[in-house]
């Protein structure tokens, strides 16, 4: 066994050398190949062996044969060189022919894409060309090590650009290198819109010829890529290598540093918009989203931001609408501030929608939402001085702004941009474990929303202020209502002793004061909020009513029919412009007067029942024919006790 062994061991020596030799005489041959067809100028042959080659070399990278690899690597180099020296300068020779690149946007249409003497036979070798290169890809990222922007920046893994596309990009490369690096005049850091522009001009002169010329080869040879956007992404790293190089130098000069984002972006909406180029390619906002540089564009959005909410609170139209002339649009009556305060923060999310991250939105949503709570803050502080007129222009036009704000928050929430920021936010907040269970289990059952603090002291602010007005106004309709509080309700002549009912003559300052107040809210606040405020108003004033008029008098039979008459033909009927039956709002009063008015048998029966089945269902089922509802059995009991026109039975 020992001898077998040794034996064995020998003969899997000897085999591996063999291997060894195998794989050397194969290399070997392949360049031999290689060497024919480039002596017979076979190039597409010799370029379709540089492949298998190039395919041996992947294959053994397993391998720790560093010798094997490094005389294999470099058989692959020095022919690779060969092959893409002699193809390069044969395509950009073809290239040459077509005008190529088309530097004026008139070009691309006069020279690529009309006919060119021996047009046909410049197409053909451009496409056996193009093939050709495209065979040396292999070889190429084997040997070319892609330029790489640092890590910090986060660029999306990318395949490098084909290889003819890159010979087709580098005069453009050359171009732009020359005018927008070292101290040429157009070298300008004010200026980013100058190298923005141009490569916009150049993918949109490029397109039409890379469409219609280069897209049907890559589809001959069943290739998935594109070759717009393989053009566009050489062009957009070239932008990406600018911002890196020009952000540093101009971080800390505000105004140069807002215009550069400005570009940027419009720079992205036109690049993604118009040419189609996808989100999830390597971008300008993959630059934007590197720590500092994102650090200081929130800075500079905030001061900004602040800025403009100064001038708008500060400018004279700030409380008026635009639109207060033309009564369909201005349905919330907005001001001037609000409306283009939440077309601030429209803009703003605008801007950082595309940002690759989610953490880098909720950021930006973070500063959104400082800015809200500021802007609370500031109406806050506006409204205290207008206190002492809740009623005036300015009092009303915050209102209108807090109702504005809340309502389109609200409806932000619903919109499909924040509902995915509220996923991410929850992930976020899950990991840190920064919300309680039942917090988080609201935001992920959908039933709160990012904005929910927000529009919650907003709701707050806009109750608080709605309860002012309406305490001052009953105010004042309280201080009208004293002559009718001492109207002789005991000695009123009945009905049927008058021609015609007509109003109580102390119910008139009571119903003026109501009048004028409802036309100069119904004016000044926006129609959800007078719908609230009048709500409020009558709740208040049909208590006021019943507790101070109705149950702290005794009332004749002419007494309840003009008391009836005042409230239901002339109190209610104020309020059926807003809503069709106003009685069923002043509940405790319109029960009140059906108790005061019923014929003195029925109210006698009444009062049996009551007094017999007291607190039994007969009683409830007695009060609800004559059509009472709201009020207790004890007060019926009251009310009929206010009547002074019972029959003298002799008790």
């Amino acid at each position: 066994m020992e001898d077998l062994g040794a034996m064995i061991n020998q003969i899997e020596e000897i085999e591996r050398h063999l291997a060894y030799l195998k794989w050397i005489s194969q290399i070997e041959e392949l360049s031999d190949n290689i060497q024919q067809y480039l002596m017979t100028n076979n190039v597409p042959e010799a370029a379709s062996t540089l492949v298998s080659m190039a395919e041996l070399d992947i294959k053994l990278q397993e391998s720790s044969c560093t010798h094997l690899l490094a005389f294999m690597r470099a058989t692959v180099k020095f022919w690779h060189k060969i092959l893409k020296d002699k193809l390069t300068s044969d395509f950009e020779e073809i290239l040459a022919q077509l005008h190529w690149p088309f530097i004026a946007p008139s070009q691309s249409q006069t020279v690529g894409l009309s006919r060119p003497a021996g047009s046909s036979e410049i197409y053909s070798n451009l496409e056996t060309l193009f093939c050709q290169l495209l065979k040396l890809q292999t070889s190429d990222e084997l040997l070319t090590e892609p330029k790489q922007l640092p890590e910090k920046y986060s660029l999306p893994a990318s395949p490098s650009v084909i290889l003819p596309i890159q010979i087709m990009l580098t005069p453009l490369q050359k171009r732009f290198r020359y005018h927008f690096r070292g101290n040429r005049q157009t070298n300008v850091m004010s200026k980013p819109e100058w190298y923005l522009a141009q490569v916009l001009l150049w993918i949109g002169n490029h397109t039409q010829f890379l469409d219609e010329k280069i897209q049907p080869i890559l589809d001959k040879v069943g290739s998935a890529v594109s070759a717009r956007l393989e053009f566009s992404r050489g062009l957009v790293m070239l932008v990406l290598e600018k911002l890196a190089a020009d952000i540093p130098c101009l971080l800390y000069d505000d105004n140069l540093f807002c215009h550069l984002v400005d570009e940027v972006l419009l720079f992205e909406r036109e690049l993604h918009s118009v040419h189609g180029y996808p989100g999830t390619f390597a971008n300008c906002m993959h630059i934007l989203s590197e720590e500092t540089c994102f650090q200081r564009w929130l800075t500079v959005e905030r001061k900004f931001a602040l800025q403009k909410m100064d001038s708008m609170l500060s400018s004279e139209a700030a409380w008026i609408s635009q639109y207060k002339d033309i009564t369909d649009v201005d349905e919330m009556k907005v001001p001037d501030c609000a409306e283009t305060f939440m077309m601030l923060l429209l803009v703003i999310t605008d801007r950082y929608k595309n940002l690759p991250t989610a953490s880098r939105k909720l950021q930006f949503l973070e500063l959104q939402k400082d800015l809200v709570d500021d802007f609370r803050i500031r109406l806050t502080q506006v409204m205290k001085e207008e206190t002492r007129a809740p009623l005036g222009f300015r009092y009303c036009a915050i209102l209108n702004a807090v109702n504005y704000i809340s309502t389109v928050l609200a409806d932000w929430a619903d919109n499909v941009f924040f509902l995915q920021l509220q996923q991410a936010a929850l992930e976020v907040f899950a990991e840190n474990s920064a919300l309680s269970k039942l917090q988080l289990g609201q935001l992920a059952a959908m039933e709160s929303s990012v904005f929910d603090d927000m529009v919650n002291l907003l709701e707050r602010l806009k109750h608080d202020m709605l309860t002012r007005q309406v305490d001052h106004v009953f105010r004042e309709v309280k201080d009208a209502a004293k002559l009718y509080k001492k109207e002789r309700w005991l000695s009123l002549p009945s009905q049927s002793e008058q021609a015609v009912m007509s109003l109580s003559t102390s119910a008139c300052p009571l119903l003026l004061t109501l009048r004028d107040r409802l036309l100069q809210l119904e004016q000044q606040l926006c129609f959800s909020l007078f719908k609230i405020f009048w709500q409020m108003l009558v709740e208040k004033l049909d208590v006021h009513i019943y507790q101070e008029i109705i149950l702290a008098n005794h009332f004749n039979e002419g007494g309840a029919a003009q008391l009836q008459f005042d409230m239901t033909r002339n109190l209610f009927p104020l309020f059926s412009h807003y809503c069709k039956r106003p009685e069923n709002y002043f509940k405790h009063v319109k029960e009140a007067c059906i108790v005061l008015n019923l014929n003195v048998g029925s109210a006698l029966l009444l009062k049996d029942v009551l007094q017999s089945a007291s607190g039994q269902p007969p009683a409830t089922a007695a009060l609800n024919e004559v059509g009472i509802y709201k009020l207790a059995q004890q007060d019926v009991e009251i009310l009929l006790n206010l009547r002074t026109n019972w029959p003298n039975t002799g008790k």
